[in-house]
């Protein structure tokens, strides 16, 4: 799914309107039955419903959705933030709608039910520069209320791309993107405040949106699912690639483990892991389907047999950063041609030795947390300038970097940045981060494009960790289980048309 921004949105706008064709006014019906529709679904129709209306088509929204589910028998209350006379005209239109049991009232006559919904319609996508006294005194009532909020479209006060920092912002529970979600929501400047997106589609005009030119892309169900390759009846193990994992140190043998383990639920042929040789009995007796290549040392210190044999390798988790380890990482780094997989304390050295990167292979995948990126490419300043600096290290390595967090980014060397949908702050957890390096290395070794094995990967990886979180809670869910629900997430995704 695209991300449009800046003019971009509201051209869509336009285009359906000319090309369906479609009047403004129609459009903004439709759109307002879909968000009414989402709300009820949400929704018990004794809850009282109150809308905070602004003065713009955000606003307009807000009255024509009241006026729907007025109909539909909830109640409803509206409060104006701005006197009638300073509406748009659409937002007018649907004011001059209202039924005549459905009263507007001044926002300074506002009562608000304990039980009550709060639908946030002051701000739309429209703002531009920084938020004016009165709107922010609106913004800061809202957020002193215990209420739960639903945003429509943004969350009032919110940019839709950069620069969200210290602005006052409505703090929703739930925000509902018109069509697709816009950056800012994406992005830790202000991404909090809009508590879970849900996207609401309102049928925009799909040429206008194919054409459209974005380097911002949102990864759906329906975009990974479309990546999945298909399993052929007469194939036999080595049909799917062989992953090499080299992983974990003496007391660092818990990466190795998860890693290893996400790699055997990967689908590709053969998994092989080159761990300590003392450290041998916990991988046989964690994961038996893997082979092993031993290492005389307690780290990572020497190649093992012939490395080239290996589909794909993976790098990093519980490596420490030896003298020798550093050496074996430079040798592997200058004779290897097939993709890898960098995470971790292997990140940690190239960031150290800058000079090794131009050894990464084409088409590789790097991994780094916000720590990791931050000694990789210096300090940002701003979102803006950190999505610059990551796109910058995936041209330079020809490599996709994955940098984790909250919709995790996904920057590819050709500048598209994919953003995904998937997650939960429950995985937060060490550990977690192994679990993704295993299973993206077992999916370039099963056949996948660093790309493709980077945007399934990062989604499945997000989805195994919300069947966790819903099976242990975020609280009581660990890395380790999110290796049992990648199986049960791959089946799901696999159901899925595409």
């Amino acid at each position: 799914m695209k991300i449009l921004t800046g003019p971009r949105i509201h051209e869509a706008d336009r285009a359906t309107i000319e090309r369906e064709p479609v009047a403004s006014i129609d459009l903004m019906e439709r759109a307002a039955e879909a968000l009414a529709q989402w709300i009820a679904n949400h929704t018990d129709p004794q809850t009282p419903l109150v809308f905070i209306v602004g003065k713009g088509n955000n606003g307009g929204d807000g009255l024509a959705v009241a006026r729907i589910l007025h109909h539909a028998g909830y109640a409803c209350s509206i409060y104006l933030a701005f006197p009638a006379g300073e509406m748009s005209e659409e937002c007018r239109f649907n004011f001059e709608r209202l039924p005549r049991g459905l009263r507007a009232m001044p926002l300074d006559k506002l009562a608000v039910p304990e039980d009550a919904v709060l639908v946030d319609a002051l701000l739309g996508t429209g703002v531009r520069g920084p938020v004016r006294a009165a709107e922010a005194a609106v913004i800061d009532l809202l957020n002193s209320l215990p209420n739960r909020v639903v945003s429509i479209d943004v969350p009032s006060g919110m940019l839709t791309e950069f620069g969200n920092a210290g602005r006052p912002i409505v703090r929703a529970a739930h925000t509902l993107a018109i069509e697709f979600p816009k950056l800012a929501m994406l992005l830790p400047e202000a991404g909090e405040c809009c508590g879970s997106i849900e996207i609401v589609p309102i049928d925009l005009d799909a040429q206008f949106l194919a054409d459209a030119s974005t380097p911002y892309h949102y990864v759906t169900p329906e975009l990974a699912a479309g990546l999945i390759l298909p399993r052929a009846k007469f194939a036999h193990k080595n049909t799917y690639g062989h992953a090499l994992l080299l992983a974990g140190s003496e007391g660092m043998m818990g990466a190795a483990l998860l890693a290893t383990g996400a790699a055997l639920r990967s689908g590709c042929g053969l998994v092989t892991a080159h761990i300590p040789a003392s450290e041998r009995m916990a991988s046989y007796a964690t994961n038996p389907s893997a082979m092993l290549s031993l290492d005389p040392g307690k780290c990572f210190s020497q190649l093992p047999a012939d490395p080239r044999r290996f589909t794909a390798a993976g790098v990093g988790p519980g490596l420490g950063m030896a003298p020798e380890t550093e050496h074996a990482l430079l040798e592997l780094l200058e004779i290897a041609t097939s993709p890898m997989v960098i995470d971790a304390d292997a990140l940690n050295i190239l960031a150290r030795r800058p000079e090794m990167q131009v050894h990464i292979p084409a088409g590789s995948i790097l991994t780094p947390h916000l720590g990791e990126l931050h000694r990789l490419t210096g300090a940002w300043d701003g979102e803006q300038d950190k999505i610059a600096r990551a796109s910058a290290l995936a041209r330079q390595t020809r490599s996709v970097i994955i940098v984790k967090g909250a919709h995790t980014m996904i920057c590819l060397p050709d500048d598209r940045v994919f953003f995904n949908s998937t997650g939960t702050p429950g995985m937060a957890k060490g550990g977690s981060g192994d679990v993704l390096t295993g299973f993206l290395t077992g999916l370039i070794a099963r056949g996948y494009g660093a790309p493709e094995a980077a945007i399934l990967g990062v989604y499945l990886h997000g989805r195994a960790g919300e069947k966790a979180a819903d099976y242990f809670g975020e609280e009581g869910m660990n890395s380790a289980d999110l290796t049992d629900f990648l199986s049960e997430a791959y089946a799901e995704l696999a159901g899925s048309p595409s």
